[in-house]
């Protein structure tokens, strides 16, 4: 069962796509919380402004400090979905590893249909295979 999020703020990632004619897919990625001191939650690090720094490689925590790669850490969550697949027309949920992979090329999240086991692919922003 996903949770649907309520505030962005809470989000790693997040995406609202349309598959084909009749599929569309709405999915997100919960933040985790600190692996060292178990009271912050990760996120980018902040410029002196407060605003986070966009294209940063790393995710620290607002309590300790604590520096994760980004590469690392995002292989420790999980994708969340509510889609209507494009295959079979029927509503579902589904929960991946946020891992993309290189399929036909793009860099691709790959969910599967409950239902008709068909293959529903969450491409990076404005790819195309």
């Amino acid at each position: 069962m996903v949770t649907e999020p309520e505030d962005m703020e809470q989000l790693v990632y997040f995406t609202r796509r349309t598959l084909g004619d009749k599929g569309k897919v709405m999915a997100w990625v919960y933040r985790k919380e600190c692996p060292k001191c178990k009271k912050g939650v990760m996120g980018k690090p902040l410029k002196p402004n407060g605003t986070p720094k966009i294209r940063a490689d790393e995710y620290e925590c607002p309590e300790c400090n604590y520096n994760v790669q980004k590469k690392e850490y995002e292989e420790t969550l999980e994708l969340e979905a509510t889609y209507v697949c494009p295959h079979c027309k029927k509503d579902g949920e589904a929960s991946v590893p946020f891992k993309r992979k290189k399929i036909e090329g793009v860099d691709t999240i790959r969910l599967t249909c409950t239902h008709c086991k068909g293959n529903i692919d969450v491409t990076k922003k404005m790819k195309e295979k």
